[in-house]
């Protein structure tokens, strides 16, 4: 029986959790916010549940349908034929997760899922089951968002990062789904196949190296979670298939535990966290197999193997009040004591990552709980230094770009210190020949990095392929010329031909985001893993005009992207936001750009919607709105939107959100559009301010946007 089904992580582990599942028998496996949409067969959940470290909870589902209230929640649930799922004197428990007007309480949510369960098996049975919140019979999950609602069993039982191990913690411990998500990243399991030792010296109560010793060791983290139970006593859940599974996990243990050697070394300065350690580690099973040592990371030596992983979680967060003299303190030791070695250290933030001056092979965002860190990848930890090589003579062709790539900079200089540019275009397709656009983002506060986004353009199909190739790696040896930054700071989109015509070619998994300033914002870019960047910069004077205008204003920002008007919005005295946009992904980029400029509370709302339809529901008035919708979308989710087709009737809807006196600045980057003017005219009037909007590194493109303000008629 082959089904869909959704496996929960941290935000940030998606990817790693997506191989992860194709590896365990899974169909099918996509990355999704906060886990990843999965098709197999039940052995393949099954198999989740049991061998899993980066999986939360593996949610099984029984029924999907509209919910706009609280009675249509209650009817829902009460059609599903409980009987085939759970025993009528059996016990239950629910955890809910809703978003929308409608319902706001999750605890009212599960209450109300239960009371329809209980309703549907009493009048059937005659009995009715009851509520264990800590060891249930059968465990539901219920999320509630966009009108939907998916009642699911949550196969697992409950959280399946908990291993079983840990019963002393220190004051901020790392999950264990984390810590194993770092290993991987470290390339931990081939190490240690390789003979590589493991070393954590801040180890704190030992989780990095337990869950290293087991993940060597093959032990399956549903082993000593469940210790011989069945995860779930869902009447649907296939105990045959499970003791299986769980006979093949057993096996497995045995084995890998009687070859584990001990390379698995720890260290830290509080005797209370060692003694955490050492009892977690016994009751893992794994307690003679690693060494724990009472010292400060200034005095780490190397122990006994040539080569290894250093994996730590150095303090950050707030209650462990994070000193970047401590992370220098620790890179400096790396460095001393082990500079062939890899390391993977989670950092509180870039800059403490920065701190510690390692260099960084890759830097991915993790969320440890609510925390946002970054994770560090270093390999190794001391790079050789290299040998000067002879510089290749540029060709005829890259030297042509080259010189235009410098006279662009002389000619930007004055206005970029003028005007506190640190972001901006430096060429755009200036020689036709040579067709790309090159940006620059240089990185707000830490070393000050400067990253090159080089995106090349589609070439006439007049042009022989490999012209095309020759011409960009020109402009690509130009490029590297001229600002002589790490092949790291560069991020490279090239096109590639196949089914449908030319498109971009596959795009990093880096998870690699910094911050960048424009005006009083600060916002996070990442040049790597999109195809835009986060940040359109040809946009800039109009945020920068919102920021100047918003003072006490309420916004509304259409088809928000990264929420990058909200933030100029909000620095500038904004009374509210409203981010309306139809993408998980950009929503949460555009929370974290709020929240980066100190913009949280209930006064910036992010609304994940179809921009067209929520905007004909509101009611809502607003005194600056700013509208820069796609050309089109035909998104799955939501209804098919073009802007020339459906420009009147958005900018119509619009207008009867404005309050009087307001404002609406209408943007687009479609390049044959023509504007209505005589529609319009029936409800607002409309001045074209395109000149206006265009600062001097896109005027040599003016048409990359045409943009009109809009009052009331």
């Amino acid at each position: 029986m082959t089904a869909s089904f959704f496996v929960a992580c941290a935000k940030g582990l998606e990817y790693l959790l997506a191989d992860e599942l194709l590896a365990l028998g899974a169909a099918r496996a996509t990355a999704a916010l906060a886990g990843a949409n999965a098709v197999g067969e039940p052995e393949a959940a099954y198999r989740a549940v049991m061998f899993s470290r980066l999986a939360s909870r593996v949610l099984w589902p029984l029924a999907e349908f509209d919910c706009a209230n609280e009675y249509d929640l209650y009817q829902g649930v009460h059609a599903i034929d409980w009987g085939a799922h759970l025993d009528p004197e059996g016990t239950l428990a629910v955890d809910a997760h809703v978003s929308g007007p409608a319902l706001t309480h999750e605890r009212y949510a599960a209450q109300r899922v239960k009371d329809a369960i209980v309703d549907r098996l009493r009048a059937a049975h005659g009995v009715r089951p009851s509520v264990d919140t800590e060891h249930p019979d059968l465990r539901l999950s219920l999320v509630v968002r966009k009108g939907k609602a998916i009642v699911s069993v949550d196969v697992g039982g409950g959280p399946l990062h908990r291993r079983g191990w840990r019963q002393s913690q220190g004051e901020a411990p790392l999950k264990e789904n984390l810590a194993a998500a770092m290993l991987l990243r470290g390339g931990w399991p081939k190490l240690y196949a390789e003979g590589g030792a493991l070393l954590d010296p801040m180890c704190g109560s030992g989780t990095l190296l337990i869950e290293g010793a087991l993940m060597a060791a093959d032990a399956a983290p549903g082993l000593q979670r469940l210790q011989g139970a069945l995860p779930t006593r869902w009447r649907g859940f296939d105990e045959s298939l499970w003791n299986q599974v769980e006979l093949e996990a057993r096996q497995r243990a045995e084995a890998g535990r009687a070859a584990l050697t001990p390379v698995f070394f720890g260290a830290d300065l509080d005797p209370a966290a060692l003694h955490a350690a050492q009892a977690n580690a016994d009751r893992a099973g794994v307690g003679e197999l690693i060494r724990f040592d009472r010292a400060p990371a200034s005095a780490l030596k190397a122990p006994g193997p040539a080569r290894g992983l250093v994996a730590c979680n150095p303090p950050y967060d707030a209650r462990l009040a994070a000193d970047p003299a401590l992370y220098r303190e620790l890179g400096d030791a790396l460095r001393r004591a082990v500079p062939e070695w890899r390391a993977v250290l989670l950092c509180g933030s870039d800059e403490l990552g920065q701190a510690t001056g390692l260099r960084a092979a890759k830097r991915y965002a993790f969320f440890n709980g609510a925390i946002e860190c970054s994770l560090l990848l270093c390999d190794p930890v001391q790079p050789p230094a290299r040998e000067p090589r002879e510089a290749k003579p540029l060709s005829d062709g890259a030297q042509m770009v080259a010189n235009r790539l410098r006279k662009n900079l002389k000619r930007f200089k004055s206005w970029r210190e003028r005007e506190g540019i640190s972001c901006y275009r430096v060429y755009d397709a200036d020689l036709p020949e040579y067709s790309a656009a090159i940006d620059v983002y240089r990185e707000d506060g830490g070393e000050a990095r400067e990253f090159v986004h080089v995106q090349e353009y589609e070439a006439p199909s007049s042009i022989p392929e490999a012209d095309s190739r020759r011409r960009f790696g020109e402009l690509l040896d130009a490029t590297r010329e001229v600002f002589a930054v790490p092949p790291a700071q560069v991020a490279i989109k090239t096109r590639a031909r196949g089914k449908g015509g030319s498109k971009y070619g596959r795009l990093d998994k880096r998870g690699e985001f910094f911050v960048v300033r424009e005006g009083g914002a600060r916002l996070q870019v990442n040049l790597f893993d999109y195809l835009d960047t986060g940040l359109f910069l040809d946009h800039r004077p109009v945020r920068l005009r919102i920021g100047r205008e918003a003072a006490g204003k309420r916004l509304l920002n259409l088809f928000a992207y990264t929420g990058a008007a909200s933030v100029h919005a909000a620095a500038g005295g904004a009374a509210e936001t409203t981010s309306v946009d139809l993408s998980g992904t950009y929503l949460e980029w555009a929370g974290r750009n709020l929240a980066l400029n100190g913009a949280t509370g209930r006064q910036h709302r992010l609304v994940q919607a179809d921009a067209m339809a929520w905007l004909e529901a509101d009611r809502g008035q607003y005194d600056l709105i700013f509208c820069d919708p796609p050309t089109f979308s035909n998104s799955a989710r939501a209804e098919d939107f073009d802007t020339q087709r459906d420009h009147v009737r958005l900018l119509r809807a619009a207008m009867a959100r404005l309050a009087p006196g307001g404002l609406l600045l209408f943007s687009n980057n479609f390049r044959r559009f023509r504007l209505d003017e005589a529609a319009i005219a029936e409800f607002a009037t409309c001045t074209e301010i395109s000149p206006r909007t265009i600062d001097p590194d896109f005027e040599r493109n003016p048409r990359i946007h045409r943009c009109w303000e809009l009052r009331r008629a």
